[in-house]
């Protein structure tokens, strides 16, 4: 008997066409998985659809903590009669009301100039020793030190760059600079913040045996106690002077900040005329807060009702139509800014200060109305950011906001909850789809193992079948030939 082949491919022992007889058997108890499938995806676009509403109501509930602040409603603005001699600027805790400010003097820093010229700024000095520099007050020719000394060595290969390189980096409170004109440069020592306090001394150590004269390294050197002649006075430290509403004060620098509670004075220049500083409240800010609060709210009632709505027109559903949770959260939303509260005897709804409620939903500010209404900022405030926890009618609407977007992101609110559960459903339904699996895997190689069986079987027939024919014809041409 003839051997048989190797079945090498479903079918072509059987001549039956076995391979698209498993793929079709095998799809069709792969029809639940296929299923299973397009139930996470649905999942899926609603855990993503859930993410975009977690992201819109956390940026409602920081619009609504805005409108609710203390910092908001207490925000003040201030303007000046005369900005070249004094600007303004406020902070927490300024009060309205008016200020008369007259600049007798600004606070300056301290200024000396060397005496002799160097030909070249990049030229060498030639001499050697120390500079030693400190800070202080001038009393005349009295200095009263006020800080420890810093010390700067000067080789004689310095040239002036080099010895206002060294001064600048030796954190002394001195800064230094070159000036250069048609007789030569000069080293220009100034201090480097203002007020009678950071004045300075330079005394010097010179190489020369010398350190008081117009010679050698102590031609840098300023010390009218100890009668140097090297260097010039151009300028006196001095601190500022001025008068607020008539009292007098002083500052060591040209910016007034703790003079007045919540005010900020910035000094530019002395004039004998008062120049006066108006603070009043911002209402600029405050509308600011109020446009970002509808901007923020329409993009989450927007983003709610197309996921939530069925669209007639291209008969499709939003991803989460008939979602209890999406609805529940756009319905309290709306219940909010289109009720009444009792915290405010003046306004009572957000329509009456200018906050009207669209016919899609929406929010969208009337400038002139809420101009209007701010001339009244004590009751504005009590609409919106008034709390009573005796009586929640009387709590105001941006409270009520807050309080409700807090609630929907706290760890047992409804979009995590929400959430939570459609990621545990997401999860069970790939447990299911990877058991599911498994099992048409089995399936289809149990299929397989029987259609190679009978693909063997069926060769081994096909082989006998044509062993038999051989013979026969053989024995029937031996007949023919005796």
């Amino acid at each position: 008997m003839a051997s048989t082949s190797t079945i090498s491919s479903l079918g072509v022992g059987s001549g039956i066409d076995a391979e698209s007889i498993v793929t079709k058997l095998v799809a069709l108890e792969s029809q639940p998985i296929t299923q299973l499938k397009t139930e996470a995806s649905k999942v899926q676009s609603k855990i993503s659809a859930y993410g975009k509403i977690q992201s819109a109501v956390s940026d409602l509930q920081s619009a609504a903590r805005k409108i609710t602040s203390v910092d908001t409603w207490g925000a003040t603005t201030a303007s000046s009669s005369d900005a070249t001699a004094v600007t303004a600027s406020t902070s927490s805790g300024a009060q309205t009301g008016s200020y008369s400010v007259v600049v007798n003097s600004l606070a300056k820093p301290q200024s000396v100039v060397s005496n002799s010229y160097m030909s070249s700024s990049s030229a060498a000095l030639g001499a050697s020793g120390t500079l030693t520099i400190e800070l202080g007050s001038w009393s005349g020719s009295t200095f009263s030190a006020g800080s420890s000394s810093v010390n700067v060595s000067v080789a004689a290969t310095d040239t002036l760059e080099t010895i206002r390189d060294k001064i600048n980096k030796s954190s002394s409170g001195v800064k230094a600079t070159i000036i250069t004109d048609s007789s030569g440069s000069r080293l220009v020592m100034q201090s480097a913040t203002t007020g009678a306090s950071n004045g300075f001394r330079i005394t010097a150590a010179d190489g020369d045996g010398n350190n008081t004269d117009d010679s050698g390294l102590s031609t840098f050197a300023y010390a009218p106690d100890s009668a140097t002649s090297g260097t010039t006075l151009t300028q006196s430290a001095s601190d500022a002077s001025a008068t607020i509403n008539g009292v007098a004060v002083t500052s060591t620098t040209n910016t007034l900040s703790e003079v007045v509670t919540g005010l900020t004075l910035t000094l530019s220049k002395a004039s004998s005329t008062a120049t006066t500083i108006t603070v009043g409240q911002d209402n600029d800010s405050i509308t600011s807060a109020l446009q970002d609060f509808a901007t923020k709210y329409t993009a989450l009632s927007d983003l709610l009702r197309s996921n939530t709505k069925y669209d007639e027109s291209t008969k499709t559903a939003g991803t989460l139509q008939g979602d209890s949770g999406a609805v529940s959260i756009l319905n309290q939303m709306r219940a909010i800014v289109g009720g009444s509260t009792s915290a405010s005897s003046t306004f009572t709804t957000l329509s009456s200060i200018g906050l009207e409620v669209q016919s899609g939903g929406g929010l969208t500010v009337n400038a002139s109305k809420l101009k209007s209404a701010l001339n009244n900022l004590p009751e504005v405030k009590k609409l919106l950011a008034n709390s009573d926890s005796s009586d929640p009618t009387k709590d105001g609407i941006g409270t009520r906001m807050r309080t409700l977007t807090s609630t929907v992101l706290d760890l047992e609110g409804t979009l995590t909850t929400r959430t939570k559960g459609l990621n545990a459903t997401l999860n069970d339904n790939s447990k299911r789809q990877e058991q599911m699996q498994s099992r048409v895997d089995l399936y289809e190689k149990r299929l397989r193992a029987q259609y190679s069986a009978l693909d063997t079987a069926m060769a081994k027939l096909t082989s006998n079948s044509n062993y038999v024919t051989q013979m026969i014809t053989s024995l029937n041409k031996s007949s023919s030939s005796s």
